[in-house]
């Protein structure tokens, strides 16, 4: 995941923009993909399971085409309309948790391309699915304030 254009994107997110869908906040959102690129190199580590039919369709949909990221989607372990509590003083913080996190992801998957980690709705996923899914998830959440 190529780190430079992601940070370029984030510097036209400020606290005050405004969601053009959605209830997160800017900072809720930069949270929100810190946690998911640090669940894919394992530094927030959950358990493997076997995705079950309806995850398994999802997956082929989202990571097996050229289908965007779908609105409404709640992240797995959460209930629609709840938001985690922010971890971050500010969203200047956050930003460079998220930019930190692309980092260690990059070095993680250099050192051990064939790694596969688990994705909470999807399994067990390697490398190039991993490749597959940040790029939509990002430009699902960078369009949710226009910064895509």
């Amino acid at each position: 995941m190529e780190s430079k254009s992601i940070e370029k994107k984030l510097k036209n997110l400020k606290a005050n923009t405004p969601a053009q869908f959605g209830i997160m906040s800017p900072q809720h959102m930069v949270e929100h993909l810190t946690i998911t690129v640090k669940i894919a190199y394992n530094r927030i580590k959950i358990p493997e399971f076997e995705p079950n039919e309806k995850q398994k369709f999802q997956k082929r949909s989202l990571l097996d085409s050229d289908m965007d990221f779908p609105r409404g989607v709640v992240a797995p372990g959460m209930n629609a309309g709840d938001l985690m509590p922010l971890r971050s003083v500010n969203l200047d913080e956050a930003k460079q948790q998220l930019i930190d996190s692309i980092t260690a992801y990059n070095a993680f998957f250099e050192s051990d391309i064939k790694a596969t980690t688990v994705h909470p709705r999807f399994g067990m996923l390697a490398y190039a699915d991993w490749e597959r899914f940040h790029p939509k998830h990002f430009a699902h959440h960078f369009k949710q304030f226009g910064i895509w």
